[in-house]
């Protein structure tokens, strides 16, 4: 099994309490939310993997076990098209846990009137497989479970 790290620094929350019944439900995947600092922040790679997919407002990274790693970055936050976002990274690139992949500023997503919340989801994962390691408050880095 493989560490997942925190990708953002916050509070731990269960996906049942994300604000979006495809997370919430779990339609994706197991896994666990971070309610983000509200300050402008750097989202690095939660584990070592490639990035099969890179958008501003979420990415997927495959890991060497074959497991995807979706890290949604605020909720509806698609419709921002990319604006408050900067890529630091490419998709297709090869990265080690900690690499910055994306800047952001959760407090002006919520200014927006969205949740900044973090979904970090194990993709096609059963409900509720996924066990967090980790509760309250944590820092980038931190591990949240693990794969």
């Amino acid at each position: 099994m493989s560490a997942v790290l925190a990708p953002v620094a916050g509070t731990v929350v269960a996906l049942a309490d994300v604000p979006d019944p495809v997370f919430a439900q779990q339609i994706v995947g197991s896994g666990i939310a971070i309610d983000p600092e509200r300050a402008e922040s750097t989202v690095v790679a939660p584990a070592d993997g490639r990035l099969l997919k890179l958008h501003p407002h979420a990415f997927v990274l495959l890991t060497g076990e074959g497991k995807g790693l979706l890290v949604h970055l605020g909720i509806d936050t698609v419709q921002l098209e990319g604006a408050g976002f900067e890529l630091l990274a490419a998709e297709g690139d090869e990265v080690t846990a900690g690499t910055p992949i994306v800047r952001w500023n959760p407090a002006e997503i919520e200014a927006g009137g969205r949740s900044p919340i973090v979904p970090v989801v194990v993709m096609d994962s059963a409900p509720d497989s996924v066990r967090a390691n980790a509760t309250g408050t944590v820092r980038v880095g931190d591990e949240i479970f693990a794969v």
